[in-house]
Order: structure tokens, then C-alpha cells, then sequence
């Protein structure tokens, strides 16, 4: 990797690596657990591969910086309860493949480090596994880690294994999109560590011609609210619907101009884990996020982002419009 970070060079260095640790777990366990799995509504692959990457990134960032809170979506207390030892067993073994001498009782050790509150001043987030559904399909998930100081996403990770970091090459999956405030968006390969590519949005400024990627599940976004802002804009091309984060590394990579997260309902509140990766990668690629209001997001109310609703995500030059359409169908 050859992007360098001036002054935060070691938060960079040790978050790309946490997440290249992680995701080589996750995809070790997607491969030799998960076929079949959603089918028999078996979700203990996901399980090990969330509470697996979660211990392994945990751990890299308390050695790294052990004064650092880490705000993560997982603690260990169900591996703990009766009839969680199986999953245990199985989630250590998966651990010991790249921490030989780790115990058990370290691996939980190791996830309950992700159950601080958030600090005002500096913290980690995590979500070790994002896009579970996806994961358990064999199609798109994420593993997403950023710093957070006063409010301001500073550096971001984002591992999507079963995205090709070079578009020009589908065949070739694994890709880790990172970033650092003010200084840019990369892509590197996940099994290819040296040599990194800036990631640059799409010009693209006719509404018509965007496209446009959502949710796959409709329970997690509103594909028909979805559907009248397309064609307010006068879109025809069908959305791309996929897990995860990587919503957010096709918009920063150029391959799509607007991801659009509509709540059902309005009670509804994201998780900052959901999205302060996502968000800083987009952003220093040149794109925007921001509410479906257009506010900013807030990432100093710990861990929801309370003071917003829904999420819009674009190249920039389609925000407005975007913005527009959606006051227009959605007053």
C-alpha cells in the first residue's frame, strides 16, 4: 500500500490491516459454512464470522491504541450463555487460524472491547459483519471500521470481499476501500497488499441517466418510495440492489451515482456503524451524504445518528436534484 495519511499514518496503517485480517476470516467462514445456510434459516455462519472479525479487530485496535474507545455492534454474552459453547468452540477455532495461542475466554475478551460508549473526544466504530443476509447468500457484505474525533469521521476501512477493487477485472474479488479526511479515497486488493488506486466518483449530472443502487431487502429500505423518486427523475434503468456498505464503494468507485436509504417508518433510527465508513470513502471519492433533507450527518450522539432520517448518498452533481425529487414525492 502506498497511500500515506500525514499525521494519522498509524490509525491508517493498523485500521487496513485490522480489516484484511478480518475479512480473510469472514471469507474463510463463508466459504466452508455458509452454503445452504439461508435456506435452513441457519444463521450460526454469519454468527461465527461476526463475532470473528469483530474479536480480531478489537484486538488489533486495543494494541494498537489501547487508550481508544471502540463502539461495536456485538458483545459476548450469548457465546457465553448455555448452548452458545458449539458456536464458541467453532468461532475460536476460525480465530486460532491467524492468533495460534488465543483462548476462548480471550476471543470474548477480545469482542467485549467493542461494548464502550462513545467517546466525545475520540473512538472507534465497527459493524464486523454488515449485510448479514448477504453474507449468508454468498453475495455482497462488509466489514466496515472508521475513526471518529470530535464528531468528524477521520479514517475509514472497508473491506467488501466479493467486490473486484479493479472493475476492469470482475472475476478478481476482494477489494478494501480506505480513506483519511482531507487526503483522499483508495482501493486496494484484499489479497494483494501492495500498490493502492485513488477511487474517484462518476461526473455524471443528467438525473435521468443515474444509477441507482438500494437495499436488497425491502424491509430495510423503501423499494416503492425508492421507485417514485427514480422516476420523478425520469430514471428507466432497473436499481442495483445489493448489501452492505458497498452501496457506498460503488458510488465512490464511479460505478453507481446514488444510493438512496429510505426508513420505513419514521421511528426508525441508523446506527453509526451502518455508515461512518461508507460516508468518509464517499466524501474524500467527491461525492456527498447526507440525510434525505440534506442535513449533514451528526456523529456526536454516540450510537445512533439520532438527528437524522434516511441516508442519501451521490456523486454531487446529482445531489440536488436527488433532493428535489424527493420533496417532490415524499412531503
Amino acid at each position: 500500500m502506498n497511500f500515506r495519511a500525514d499525521g494519522l499514518d498509524a490509525e491508517l496503517e493498523a485500521a487496513v490491516a485490522a480489516v484484511r485480517e478480518a475479512a480473510a476470516l469472514c471469507r474463510a467462514v463463508q466459504k466452508e459454512m455458509a452454503d445452504g445456510a439461508l435456506e435452513k434459516k441457519d444463521r450460526s455462519p454469519v454468527t461465527v464470522a461476526d463475532f470473528g472479525s469483530q474479536a480480531l479487530i478489537c484486538r488489533a485496535l486495543r494494541s494498537a491504541f489501547p487508550e481508544d474507545a471502540i463502539v461495536a455492534e456485538e458483545h459476548s454474552e450469548q457465546l457465553r450463555e448455555v448452548g452458545g459453547e458449539g458456536i464458541l468452540q467453532r468461532l475460536g477455532e476460525f480465530v486460532r487460524r491467524t492468533q495460534a495461542s488465543a483462548s476462548n475466554a480471550e476471543v470474548c475478551e477480545w469482542i467485549d472491547y467493542g461494548a464502550s460508549e462513545a467517546n466525545p473526544n475520540r473512538f472507534w466504530t465497527l459493524d464486523p459483519i454488515d449485510g448479514t443476509k448477504g453474507f449468508l447468500r454468498g453475495d455482497q457484505y462488509a466489514v466496515a471500521l472508521a475513526l471518529i474525533e470530535q464528531g468528524t469521521v477521520q479514517v475509514a476501512a472497508l473491506g467488501c470481499p466479493n467486490l473486484p477493487p479493479d472493475p476492469a477485472r470482475p472475476d478478481r474479488l476482494g477489494a478494501l476501500f480506505a480513506a483519511v479526511r482531507g487526503q483522499g479515497a483508495f482501493v486496494v486488493s484484499l489479497d494483494e497488499p501492495n500498490g493502492s488506486d485513488l477511487v474517484r466518483v462518476s461526473p455524471r449530472s443528467a438525473p435521468s441517466a443515474a444509477r441507482f443502487c438500494e437495499p436488497f431487502e425491502s424491509e430495510h429500505s423503501s423499494h416503492g418510495d425508492s421507485a417514485r423518486v427514480a422516476a420523478h427523475l425520469g430514471i428507466t434503468a432497473p436499481p442495483l440492489r445489493l448489501d452492505s456498505q458497498a452501496k457506498y464503494a460503488l458510488v465512490a468507485s464511479g460505478a453507481a451515482e446514488v444510493y438512496l436509504r429510505v426508513p420505513r417508518g419514521t421511528s426508525y433510527l441508523e446506527k453509526i456503524w451502518d455508515h461512518a465508513a461508507g460516508y468518509l470513502i464517499v466524501r474524500e471519492a467527491g461525492g456527498r451524504v447526507t440525510d434525505l433533507r440534506g442535513a449533514e450527518l451528526d456523529f456526536t450522539r454516540g450510537r445512533e445518528l439520532s438527528a437524522n432520517q434516511g441516508i442519501l448518498v451521490t456523486n454531487g452533481p446529482l445531489h440536488e436534484p436527488v433532493l428535489t425529487a424527493l420533496a417532490a414525492v415524499m412531503p
